[in-house]
């Protein structure tokens, strides 16, 4: 079955929401991006160096990549989008600028 990586880059609102962040990352979030079929796992990352911002400044402090196992990981990413309005939303999450997301299939 083909793969693929949805990469998240995001963050809280301000550092002082950072533990809430987390937690609804990590414990709300997730778990429900999980049910969504194709999306079978998550690894976070916490940024501790920028070595290149290639012109764009500071990026966002948090990573999360989801793991898609599925014969159209667009399909699998369209599916969780249109389910979107169904997750808990929370607003530590910073949306100014916006969490950026990049969708990868394996080659």
């Amino acid at each position: 079955m083909p793969r693929g990586a949805m990469v998240v880059q995001s963050g809280p609102v301000s550092a002082d929401r950072d533990d809430e962040f987390n937690d609804w990352l990590d414990h709300t979030h997730i778990p429900e991006v999980l049910e969504t079929p194709g999306f079978v796992g998550a690894q976070r990352y916490r940024l501790v160096q920028t070595v290149s911002d290639g012109g764009g400044g500071d990026p966002p402090e948090y990573l999360t990549v989801y793991e898609i196992e599925a014969d159209d990981v667009v399909a699998a990413r369209d599916e969780l989008m249109a389910t979107a309005a169904e997750r808990t939303k929370s607003d530590s999450l910073r949306t100014d600028p916006r969490p950026r997301v990049y969708l990868y299939e394996s080659l």
